[in-house]
């Protein structure tokens, strides 16, 4: 498993892949848009994210690690550029959003990347790549973008309110 990654992929239950992918449209479905529109401005701490900036953020990513799993599965060994995620996190714009819109569009960006995974054969998904400083297979990319959502959701429910479960 690759350093740094492993943080997300064990966020992710022991099931299969295309699973993990139903499960997480599923809990996004769940969740009470209401009440997170209730605290979508709202920081728990100065200098952290509000809930809309971590939707965007998770957007922002579904989309970036998406690119990434493609590079990886069609150019076998590639190196995908390097970003700085602060300064995408400083262009977001995400308090001009509404937590339905962001989570309408994560959910479409996720059933997106959901297709994409279910086109790649057996091969493909074991090709490797290089993710910022780390070796990593399209598999393990693809449980990283469903890892890297239950991580920020995770904060989420620990730091704003109470999520239902999937």
């Amino acid at each position: 498993m690759p350093e740094y990654f492993e943080r997300y992929i064990n966020a992710v239950g022991e099931v299969e892949l295309s699973q993990a992918f139903a499960e997480s449209i599923r809990q996004l479905e769940l969740l009470d848009k209401n009440l997170l529109s209730r605290l979508g401005d709202k920081r728990y701490a100065a200098g952290k994210w509000t809930i809309k900036e971590i939707f965007q953020h998770l957007i922002d990513w579904e989309r970036i690690l998406s690119y990434r799993a493609l590079l990886f599965a069609r150019c076998k060994g590639a190196a995908s550029q390097n970003l700085d995620e602060n300064l995408l996190a400083s262009n977001m714009n995400a308090e001009r959003r509404s937590i339905d819109g962001l989570i309408d569009e994560l959910k479409t960006a996720r059933a997106s990347a959901r297709a994409m995974f279910e086109s790649f054969d057996e091969k493909l998904l074991l090709n490797t790549g290089i993710c910022w400083k780390y070796e990593i297979s399209v598999l393990a990319m693809g449980f990283t973008i469903v890892g890297h959502q239950a991580h920020h959701l995770k904060i989420v429910e620990e730091k704003y309110c109470r999520l239902p479960n999937p």
